[in-house]
């Protein structure tokens, strides 16, 4: 299995953005899609999740009503519109895939699968 994260660029603040997921390969049964993000200095943070199957979504506190994520069947690829950006948003978003219990979520030690990174920069 292999994911490719795309979509991230440079934008003013209280702009927009959607980052992409390709997912290559097959992922048996069920699992979670994830995204995380690192910003200079700091460790990874949790930043949304679905079931493989769209029936459950979570997000972390500081992205909820902000962040959107969601995904394309036919594509294979799973999204992330974020929207309200602000400076603090600054990070690399990487795409993740984990085939652990729902309630571990907002690990990152639990994704087995990654994406390479997508770098999202927010001017002020």
């Amino acid at each position: 299995v292999q994911l490719q994260a795309s979509g991230g660029g440079l934008v003013q603040a209280g702009g927009s953005l959607r980052l992409s997921c390709g997912i290559s390969g097959h992922i048996p049964g069920n699992y979670i899609m994830g995204w995380f993000r690192q910003a200079p200095g700091r460790e990874r943070e949790f930043v949304a999740a679905m079931r493989w199957n769209g029936s459950s979504r979570d997000y972390a506190d500081s992205m909820k009503g902000r962040f959107t994520i969601s995904r394309d069947n036919a594509k294979n690829s799973v999204f992330l519109q974020m929207s309200t950006l602000n400076p603090e948003d600054t990070a690399v978003y990487y795409c993740a895939v984990s085939r652990s219990i729902w309630g571990a979520r907002t690990r990152s030690d639990v994704y087995i699968y990654w994406g390479q990174g997508t770098q999202v920069t927010v001017s002020s």
